[in-house]
């Protein structure tokens, strides 16, 4: 019963002295161990997420001492492949997956005038799945050699390419651990695109037809859907790889008649959709964000949507520009350089209506609006770079450069993290009855946007001058030391604005200004509900009319807003 006498957001008294105050904490944690409520799920998604999110970050700095100098030792050639390993695990994995899903938790339900997730128990299920992955993948940092040995994490590249992950070449169970916490984390992330597809198809309130639904429901609705394609082949992969390395499967083995390039096209097959497993989320935060604060309806709602569904679509297909390098056909690298273009044109079709909202609209400069802003200009540029790279001649030059890094940290990053950090200052209020600090949160903007653009525009500069990827250290003479220097310093800056926002989480929660049901003057329903909301979300099931419900309570005389 404690997720209905807890609020969401309240405080408990923690004055361990008194026996009813630890008996208080212990029914109040318990709550949240066993909580099925849509709400709670949802925080702990985004606050498990935050906290990798910090130890992802912490990796990166590992790495980017390391390469700050030339003929540097800061780290061993062994450390470095296992911070390389886990930072792009983590961030993939254990920051992009769990956020993202993290909102689709909270959030959709309360948008679509639902009381909960179509399935709660498998909800809860699919959070505890993924949260156990995770802390399995970094228990090899233990067990790496078993029990009684040096512990080691993985050390193959978040894409584990053959034959770096046989056991002549990985021995110990670091590799192991790797494959079996993907294959239970992808258990958990199936298990909430089922549930986020059935609720947002059976679950919507009176009057909320499929072109009524807010972009961000839409948005996780083609996500869930793409996740079902692409897990799966991700899971198989790992199993393959699991049978490879414990009962001579030889799937991979090239010198016992399997294939590297096998796993290179499974991976890939799942590894490039999920970028946009990652970036139609944010997507959606940005849809939702920018028209409050252009004071503007989203321009193009119908092309918004038919643009999501293409580009869902369009991104199965081209998995294979990841491989052009590696000697496929004429026909096969015409094939993915056309379809890699293609995806250029419903995200054009994207970024031109965000634009067109905010033309002419009356704009509040506030901490979301800051971050979802930077993200329409990261994104052009960051789509821009892609089209660079789809043009196969153009890849066989710089695939393996750190133009590549800077091209596919300009999305995780320039796109994805900016946009969590829009969805987190926008909802906040809501999830805890508070308001984020502004000047805080503005300091945060901006030190990370001027630490993202010394980092990775410098880094494009220097995978134009050759530095390869993936390498451990290299020589003072060819030309790339200041560069380096300049790419850790922003990863640093980046590093103390990310410290801002963790403190500002917490200085908010405990003093923050109290938020009331509405604080952005927004329309979507769950601004009609109270901050936190109750257990049940809504005492009487809602009834909507217009694409903007709340806005059609608040301004019915204004008819420029009554649109079907």
């Amino acid at each position: 019963m404690a997720d209905q006498t807890l609020p969401i957001g309240g405080s408990i008294d923690v004055t361990l002295a008194r026996p009813e105050a630890r008996t208080a904490l212990l029914e109040w944690l318990h709550g949240w161990v066993v909580t099925v409520d849509h709400k709670r799920l949802g925080i702990l998604y985004i606050v498990y997420g935050i906290v990798f999110l910090l130890v992802g970050g912490v990796e990166a700095l590992a790495i980017r001492l390391q390469l700050a100098w030339p003929d540097n030792h800061f780290l061993s050639p062994e450390l470095y492949n296992e911070m390389f390993t886990m930072h792009g695990t983590t961030m993939v994995f254990l920051v992009g997956m769990t956020i993202v899903f993290g909102f689709a938790n909270y959030l959709v339900p309360l948008m679509i005038g639902a009381r909960d997730m179509a399935f709660p128990r498998l909800n809860a299920f699919s959070f505890w799945m993924t949260a156990f992955g995770g802390l399995l993948l970094y228990y090899s940092f233990i067990g790496g050699f078993g029990l009684y040995g040096m512990g080691a994490a993985p050390d193959v590249g978040w894409w584990a390419y053959a034959p770096l992950t046989a056991k002549a070449f990985s021995p110990g169970h670091a590799t192991d651990y790797w494959a079996l916490s993907l294959i239970v984390m992808g258990f958990g992330t199936l298990g909430t695109a089922i549930n986020v597809i059935a609720t947002t198809l059976s679950m919507r309130c009176k009057g909320m037809t499929l072109m009524r639904m807010p972009l961000f429901v839409w948005l996780m609705l083609v996500v869930s859907a793409l996740t079902l394609v692409t897990i799966t082949p991700l899971t198989a992969a790992q199993i393959m790889l699991t049978i490879d390395r414990y009962l001579g499967g030889h799937f991979f083995d090239t010198q016992a008649g399997g294939s590297a390039v096998v796993w290179m096209h499974f991976f890939w097959i799942f590894g490039h959709p999920e970028v946009y497993v990652l970036v139609l989320p944010a997507f959606g935060i940005a849809s939702e964000v920018i028209p409050v604060f252009s004071r503007k309806a989203i321009f193009g709602y119908p092309a918004m949507v038919a643009a999501s569904v293409g580009i869902a679509f369009v991104s199965l297909g081209v998995w294979a520009h990841h491989m052009f390098t590696v000697g496929m056909t004429s026909v096969g690298n015409t094939f993915f350089v056309l379809s890699t273009m293609l995806v250029g044109i419903p995200t054009g079709i994207k970024i031109f209506n965000w634009v067109a909202t905010v033309w002419g609209g009356k704009i509040r400069f506030k901490t979301p609006m800051l971050f979802a802003l930077a993200f329409v200009f990261q994104f052009l540029i960051a789509g821009l770079t892609g089209i660079m790279l789809s043009v196969a001649p153009w890849d066989w030059q710089l695939h393996n450069s750190y133009f590549v890094i800077a091209h596919f940290h300009y999305v995780l990053v320039g796109a994805i993290v900016f946009n969590i950090f829009a969805g987190i200052y926008y909802w906040y209020p809501k999830a805890t009855g508070r308001m984020l600090s502004e000047t805080l949160g503005k300091w945060h903007f901006w030190l990370f946007l001027i630490g993202f653009h010394i980092t990775f525009d410098t880094m494009h500069y220097v995978g134009f001058l050759g530095m390869p990827r993936s390498i451990y250290t290299y020589e003072p003479d060819r030309g790339w030391n200041h560069l380096n220097l300049i790419i850790s310093l922003g990863g640093l800056i980046q590093g103390i604005a990310v410290l801002i926002f963790a403190w500002n989480l917490i200085h908010s929660y405990l003093r923050g200004k109290r938020a009331g049901n509405d604080p952005w003057d927004a329309w979507t329903l769950e601004w009609s509900a109270p901050s936190p909301p109750p257990a049940y979300n809504f005492a009487t099931d809602p009834e909507v009319h217009s694409r903007r419900p709340l806005w059609d309570l608040k301004h019915p005389e204004d008819p420029d807003w009554k649109y079907e």
